[in-house]
């Protein structure tokens, strides 16, 4: 594969697993942020930014391989690595195939399939009309976000308007046919059984109204790694912009020394 990457930025080494859909120039601010204070791995999956389209079905696990690929690349032995919805089990999976290689994992809004439950299968709204799957993919995000609640909050309606304006328009074929090879690949992640096998210092991050990956999937993973930390935050699948604690508490624990 023909892959996009980016490395920038200086401090602990970190690699960075997007969210499903999404590019790296869609997620720049945050990129931005974590550059600001580790040495940044990331790239865009199969087909999506500028990444070459892909030549057939993959799994999960093949983009775990990808990321083994990356490290190489950048001669990384080891690093921290942040997982973000679609990245958390891209990140599950390659923690679970290379624990060794591992130092510390930070997981946000994301599932470990099988028994310890799997995120909402979005791709059951692909058929529905555009105004429709939009209304759905806004509750799903947060369970509170009605009119009334949006019209009280400009922070989660500013966030709401950018995921609809992300949903609109009609893209490529190519891109449409990388999207729905990845929520194929999506929907089979299943790390449940092999959670064990993670050995470093874990974080694992959920909000409180995420209809996408609800917090019992966050606490079933937790469940299953050692000594892992599992935090609950103020918001639904973007917490990580809507509680001002989140951003700051996972790059705290990302910084931490390795060996803690």
């Amino acid at each position: 594969m023909e892959l996009y990457w980016e490395r920038r930025g200086s401090g602990p080494r970190l690699l960075f697993c997007n969210g499903s859909g999404t590019t790296l120039q869609v997620v720049r601010p945050l990129l931005d942020s974590l550059a600001g204070a580790f040495d940044l791995l990331a790239w865009d999956y199969r087909g999506l930014g500028r990444s070459v389209p892909p030549t057939g079905p993959y799994t999960v696990a093949d983009l775990a391989a990808d990321a083994a690929g990356l490290l190489a690349l950048a001669g990384w032995d080891t690093c921290r690595v942040v997982g973000v919805s679609f990245g958390g089990m891209v990140a599950q999976e390659f923690a679970v195939t290379h624990p060794e290689r591992v130092e510390r994992l930070a997981l946000a809004c994301t599932s470990a399939g099988g028994g310890g439950g799997s995120s909402y299968p979005v791709q059951k709204l692909q058929g529905l009309p555009a105004e429709e799957r939009a209304a759905a993919e806004l509750e799903l995000a947060d369970s509170r976000w009605d009119e009334r609640w949006l019209q009280a909050h400009p922070a989660d309606r500013a966030l709401a308007e950018g995921l609809t304006r992300a949903g609109q328009g009609r893209p490529d074929p190519a891109a449409a046919a990388a999207v729905r090879a990845q929520l194929e690949a999506r929907a089979g992640h299943d790390v449940w059984d092999r959670l064990g096998a993670i050995t470093c210092p874990t974080l694992v991050g959920y909000g409180n109204y995420d209809g996408i990956a609800p917090a019992q999937n966050s606490t079933a993973i937790a469940s299953r790694i050692r000594g892992a930390q599992l935090r609950g935050y103020d918001g639904g699948h973007l917490f990580l912009f809507q509680d001002p604690a989140a951003l700051p508490e996972f790059g705290e624990f990302l910084q931490a020394p390795s060996s803690t």
